[in-house]
């Protein structure tokens, strides 16, 4: 049954940006917006902004985050000079988006990374990255598809004991692909929750959070033709539920409180 649109839970969803000489415009697929949409969310972007402090401050009113894909995120946050291979940087949606991440895992609100969003997640939280998988990992396979976005290029293997191994209820699944950066240290409070045959870390967990999961593919352009994905994102916005519950409870234990009693 669909959720009331009151109750459903608020998901800031961080955009990114797009420029055109010094012109730059915010950008997000629309895909993102209608998997947390179709989920039971309602989904909110959230623009980057100069004030890293004026973004975490959106954190008060909502109940998750959801970090997108994306560009390379700057080795310097994990304390490397860029490689060679090194893609193209945005330090505005690097700053926006390790603030937001760190300042919710401190509040523990449910937070989601998909492809790049995963990358930044495990970087906030304490991590490294490879910068190039294709010169660094060696006998990697294809992680930068050409094939439709919706299309699952290669196999996952889930940990069974990991939470994102509980919310597929199966041992591997197929996904796209279209990275070519890739988590390598994970992150102190964080573990690994699936790989592909060629040892690539393809989703991360915390263990000390009640949901904040990575996962390196794009399952919000897969939810249509693979139901299967839809389980990510369901998880996802059951935890928000979860956290909008949790943190209602005591204004409307207060509300209660002070109500004047009825009479009868």
């Amino acid at each position: 049954m669909e959720p009331a649109e009151g109750q459903r839970p608020l998901i800031g969803i961080v955009s990114g940006q797009e420029r055109d000489g010094e012109a730059a415009r915010l950008a997000l697929p629309r895909a993102y917006v209608s998997a947390v949409e179709k989920a039971g969310g309602a989904p909110l972007v959230i623009p980057l902004v100069e004030d890293t402090r004026l973004a975490e401050s959106y954190l008060d009113v909502l109940d998750g985050l959801l970090l997108a894909g994306g560009g390379d995120v700057d080795p310097a946050h994990f304390g490397e000079d860029p490689s060679p291979h090194l893609g193209s940087v945005d330090p505005e949606r690097d700053a926006v988006e390790l603030a937001l991440a760190r300042r919710a895992l401190e509040l523990d609100l449910p937070i989601l990374g998909i492809c790049r969003g995963m990358q930044v997640l495990n970087v906030a939280a304490g991590g490294s990255l490879y910068q190039d998988i294709g010169t660094q990992v060696p006998h990697a396979i294809q992680h930068r598809q050409s094939a439709p976005r919706w299309y699952p290029l290669h196999e996952v293997r889930l940990e069974p004991e990991s939470l994102v191994g509980r919310i597929f209820q199966v041992e591997s699944v197929r996904v796209n692909s279209f990275h070519h950066q890739a988590v390598r240290t994970v992150a102190p409070s964080f573990r690994v929750a699936a790989k592909s045959r060629d040892a690539v870390i393809e989703a991360v967990e915390s263990r000390a959070h009640a949901f904040a999961v990575g996962v390196q593919w794009h399952p919000e352009c897969m939810v249509e033709r693979y139901p299967v994905q839809r389980l990510l994102f369901a998880a996802f916005v059951k935890a928000a539920r979860a956290a909008r519950a949790r943190r209602t409870a005591p204004a409307e234990t207060a509300r209660a409180a002070t109500a004047p009693a009825a009479r009868g």
